[in-house]
């Protein structure tokens, strides 16, 4: 009996191999913030060390030529769908302008259809409202954020869902944490974990380890944050790593790794011209690298163009997955390039195109690269450069060759007149939930009103409420007529209290008068250099009544019908619950 016993566990674990040999790949997608091309060791930079990387690097295939969008939001949106980020409806990164439209396919919706468990641990950057949020667009799981950064790293409050949990120690170890532990419950049937993580970008916060290596080197604190941060990230990809080894998963699981723009400041970046925000080289060329043993080739270097439209249309060949696109996509499966011998390197156009406001969409500050040259769009100039002969943009050869840049020129149009034709700026804002908190740096407003920041950035909040001619207003839609209550979150010194609130939307308003003081000092924040982002404090929530809402879209209004001082309150964001 012992022996049969023996030889059926033996069977069975054979059953098992062989199940999870057949079982279609897993695929980890590993992409990070404001990390550029030449923040890596392997790329020549010579202070950095990313040995993880390097090693990921030369253990796949990496592309020679990989290009993104030059801001955040609008990578995140091609990335997810496939599609150039102006038919996504994102076009920069914050006023609402990073939503992603609700009714985009995501690779997210696309895996969980064919049998895949799909969790996201880090920053979503594509809607922070339903339907936009990331378990409203196919992810299984999500602990991050949805805004464009976050305020504090350490110990700090995430996003699990529509609740809120607390976290202990560095952001970029917890997230990592939260990925593994989702990679240990879903091992044993088809995975997409995707960990976008959030370093480098600012505010900029890291443990004394990395950041006190790097200053050792004789760089400033803002560099040292960064290569911190990096290699962080870089020892974090090595956790998730070693649970692919440690699980048997390693054979079976697709490693993708890029980033999402250039680098957030001017550094080493391989003599590109440009960074973080510009549509030039450097602002849009990143790392991007995919490992699969055993069926990628080690140490492939491809130098066919790839972009982050390509990803959703690879990932789903080399799964298996059969895949008839919702809407038009504009990537194109790099599956045959990566897993084959380098063939004739083909003839590609790859767009793009950045406007920090809506003002700025059609002024078309954008580009495109061919195998050979890039276009640069600025108003109604035009520039070319031959990226083979002057990979660094120095020398503008437009003059000379005004026939091409005329066909060039035809050509961008042609681009942006199809990707923007339905770009809607102003979204409106769902309450077809129990809860929707509508944020200041979504507001509409006139008047004295300003941003604390200045940019309007997540977390941003508004000062200077102080006339009844200041008045803030948010687009929202509903499904049905309605009564909610509504709340503001303020804060307001005891010798500016007794102004009057108004919260109106068409014949209906509710009035309250702030009565209850808060003025909390800003939450210590451990930034290694001054940050641009705004800083973070606790606000109050004080109830202006309960009011009745109109089927289909309207503007909901706030503004104060009574000053009673020098001004009504800071304002961070006005609420809207069910009864």
């Amino acid at each position: 009996m012992k022996n049969i016993g023996i030889i059926l566990i033996a069977v069975l674990s054979l059953v098992a191999c062989q199940e999870k040999a057949t079982q279609q790949p897993n695929v980890l997608f590993i992409l990070t913030d404001d990390q550029g091309w030449g923040d890596m060791s392997s790329h020549g930079n010579e202070v950095l060390e990313t040995p993880v990387l390097d090693q990921l690097a030369q253990d796949g295939a990496e592309f020679d030529r990989f290009f993104v969008s030059p801001l955040c939001a609008p990578t995140r949106a091609s990335l997810l769908t496939g599609r150039y980020h102006l038919k996504t409806g994102a076009t920069s990164v914050s006023k609402g302008l990073e939503i992603m439209d609700t009714e985009e396919e995501t690779i997210a919706e696309v895996f969980k259809a064919n049998g895949y468990a799909i969790g996201i641990f880090g920053k979503w950057h594509n809607g922070s409202h339903y339907p936009n949020r990331p378990t409203e667009q196919g992810f299984d799981e999500f602990i991050g954020f949805c805004a464009g950064h976050w305020t504090n790293y350490f110990d700090t409050k995430l996003d699990s869902g529509y609740v809120e949990i607390e976290t202990k120690g560095f952001i970029t170890d917890y997230l990592t944490d939260k990925a593994i532990d989702f990679i240990d419950r879903k091992k044993d049937a088809p995975f997409v974990c995707y960990v976008p993580y959030n370093a480098p970008h600012g505010p900029f916060q890291v443990p004394d380890k990395y950041f006190n290596k790097y200053k050792a080197k004789g760089i400033d604190d803002r560099l040292a944050s960064i290569y911190g941060m990096v290699e962080n990230v870089d020892d974090n990809i090595a956790r998730l790593l070693a649970k692919l080894d440690e699980e048997g998963l390693a054979e079976n699981t697709i490693v993708v790794f890029m980033t999402d723009n250039g680098p957030n400041g001017v550094r080493y970046n391989g003599a590109m011209k440009g960074v973080k925000g510009h549509v030039d080289e450097g602002g849009v060329r990143v790392p991007s690298i995919i490992k699969w043993p055993g069926t990628i080739a080690a140490g492939k270097k491809i130098k066919r163009l790839g972009a982050h439209i390509d990803w959703l249309p690879t990932l789903t060949e080399l799964c298996g997955i059969t895949y008839n696109p919702a809407k038009e996509i504009d990537g194109i499966s790099l599956a045959s390039t990566i897993l084959n011998e380098e063939q004739e390197t083909k003839e590609r156009s790859v767009f793009t195109h950045v406007a920090f406001l809506e003002r700025e969409l059609k002024e078309r500050p954008g580009s495109f690269r061919t195998n050979k040259y890039r276009y640069v769009a600025k108003g109604e100039n035009a520039e070319l450069y031959d990226m083979i002969a002057d990979p660094s943009q120095e020398k503008d050869i437009a003059k000379e060759n005004s026939v091409m840049v005329a066909d060039f020129t035809s050509q961008y149009l042609s681009w942006f007149k199809d990707a923007s034709q339905n770009y809607q700026p102003i979204k409106p804002i769902s309450l077809n939930t129990n809860f929707v908190e509508l944020p200041a740096f979504e507001a509409q407003f006139e008047g004295n009103l300003r941003f604390i920041e200045g940019h309007g950035w997540a977390h941003d909040y508004l000062v200077d409420w102080s006339s009844i001619k200041d008045e803030m207003t948010w687009l929202i839609d509903s499904d049905s007529e309605k009564e909610m209550a509504v709340y503001i979150r303020y804060t307001c010194p005891e010798d500016e209290l007794g102004s009057k609130i108004a919260v109106s939307l068409l014949e209906n308003s509710v009035e309250n008068t702030v009565t209850k003081a808060f003025d909390p000092p800003m939450i210590n924040s451990p930034d290694r250099v001054k940050r641009q982002e705004s800083y973070e404090k606790n606000w109050a929530m004080m109830e202006i009544g309960r009011l009745k809402l109109s089927k289909g879209q309207n503007m909901i209004k706030l503004s104060t019908k009574e000053l009673a001082n020098k001004q009504v309150a800071e304002f961070k964001s006005l609420i809207l619950k069910d009864i």
